[in-house]
């Protein structure tokens, strides 16, 4: 469907600022992809609203017009959910960046959805509270886009994800309607349209205002680095620790690629570089039982043959620790500046099957993979190192981030934790779920969007995007009568 850009960008004039309308081709390439950049689309069009009432103007115009649309936060999504791979207006909400309420006697703050993450526990942290979800990104990446793909973090084991910290949410539906889902309370009695919103990727309408649970800081925090000759005893560890009873606030683990793509990025050795893996474990709470806690996470260590220990307990300490996980993503770049990052989630007791077979896929693919993850709660994230400039390198790269989800569902896993569907994912959608199952959300899908406009074509396969075969496609009639 062809649509009229210039009389959509006229109407935007009128009625947005003039700095909020972006149209010349040198200034929209920097949005032709987000953190996935296997794939560049340039929009033809796009906006910076700074308000609802801005964002509900620009989705009206929308609705007048027919024209689609893609919402984007900070681009740092690694599953193409901000791509506009097919004409549609981009809204790019970064520039909504104000903390609208602090309420600390209910334990909450409402922000905009272009406020980045740490910035919210930087705004209550001298009043002993912060924001619990912590994406490795957390310095650069958006509340919007972290409730959009329900973003989790170190921390996800012990605090949960995102919609765990959501408490409720103003929302402008796909024909400009500003709406609540949910609000301030914990629990209420009606249906929980917020949980729906929480992680459907933009394709439901854009949150402006997110309400967001604050905790209170935990009186200690220790944080151990244990080193381990194989990959198998750092798992062991893990499965012990979790046995036991222990509950941390988090655990990752890093492989020996990982370990030396942080130590020559820092320029010093932080973590052991002969090691095959390093297991992180935080713990916090009251300080008699961290301190019990990590004495026995030790222990358990060790019999799982651990070859060093460390245990940092000076907040400063934690840090320095824990900077070496944070930092791996851009670490790993800087050996290549090509990878792709996939996410599968497997049950802890077989993290160690599935990460032998990434060791022969990436053997058998011809692709070095490093791994860092979320051991705590399974949750895989193999980063696929390559040449952009070899032979068909892209498809060879795809080929075999599928081969890993495969292996992931064997083991009775999930083609994603945290990244969220997207453009990457969509075709792999019906490995997971029956038909029966598609169509069930695609209805509540159209109950938001009728016309399906927003973020067009992501999440779930559809003839246009994955082919097609009618096994992996969902189509909606039209006019359908859904309340």
């Amino acid at each position: 469907m062809s649509h009229d850009w210039s009389a959509l960008e006229r109407d935007l004039r009128r009625q947005l600022p003039a700095k909020s309308v972006l149209s010349r081709r040198q200034e929209l390439f920097s949005y032709d992809c987000d953190g996935l950049t296997l794939e560049r689309h340039c929009p033809p069009l796009a906006v910076l609203p700074e308000t609802t009432e801005q964002v509900s103007a620009a989705l009206r115009l929308c609705h007048q017009h027919n024209v689609p649309f893609v919402a984007r936060g900070s681009g740092t999504g690694l599953s193409g959910g901000a791509l506009v791979d097919q004409q549609a207006l981009l809204v790019v909400t970064s520039r909504m960046r104000r903390v609208l309420k602090v309420d600390l006697d209910n334990h909450c703050v409402t922000v905009q959805p272009g406020v980045i993450n740490s910035w919210v526990t930087r705004a209550v942290a001298g009043e002993g509270f912060y924001y619990a979800p912590d994406p490795s990104s957390q310095v650069v990446c958006s509340i919007g886009g972290n409730v959009a793909e329900n973003s989790g973090g170190v921390h996800c084991l012990k605090y949960g994800v995102t919609s765990n910290h959501v408490l409720g949410l103003e929302v402008v539906l796909p024909d400009g309607t500003v709406t609540s889902l949910a609000g301030p309370l914990a629990e209420t009695p009606e249906l929980d349209l917020r949980g729906a919103f929480i992680g459907s990727e933009g394709t439901l309408g854009i949150a402006t205002a997110i309400t967001l649970r604050l905790l209170r800081a935990p009186d200690c925090v220790n944080v151990l680095l244990a080193d381990f000759s194989t990959m198998e005893a750092a798992g062991e560890a893990v499965r012990a620790v979790t046995a036991a009873g222990l509950l941390p606030s988090g655990m990752e683990i890093m492989d020996n690629v990982t370990i030396n793509a942080v130590d020559d990025f820092f320029g010093y050795d932080e973590y052991p570089r002969d090691a095959a893996a390093v297991l992180l474990i935080e713990l916090d709470g009251q300080e008699a039982e961290v301190q019990a806690s990590a004495v026995q996470a030790e222990k358990l260590c060790h019999e799982a043959g651990a070859r060093g220990l460390r245990r940092a307990e000076d907040p400063t300490e934690c840090a320095v620790l824990w900077k070496g996980r944070k930092s791996a993503f851009s670490a790993v770049g800087k050996i290549t500046p090509t990878y792709y990052v996939q996410d599968g989630v497997v049950p802890r007791s077989s993290l160690p099957t599935v990460l032998t077979a990434i060791e022969r896929l990436s053997r058998e693919h011809g692709l070095p993979v490093a791994n860092v993850f979320h051991a705590g709660d399974g949750n895989l994230h193999p980063l696929i190192l390559y040449s952009a400039t070899e032979p068909k390198a892209e498809s060879r790269v795809k080929a075999l981030g599928a081969a890993i989800l495969k292996e992931c569902l064997a083991v009775g896993g999930s083609i994603s934790g945290e990244h969220g569907i997207g453009a990457d994912k969509r075709c792999y959608l019906d490995w997971m779920f029956a038909p029966d199952d598609l169509e069930t959300m695609a209805l509540l899908r159209r109950a938001f969007d009728p016309d399906q406009r927003a973020n067009p074509g992501k999440v779930l396969p559809t003839p246009k995007t994955c082919g097609e075969s009618a096994r992996r496609s969902v189509t909606l009639p039209t006019g359908v009568d859904l309340f």
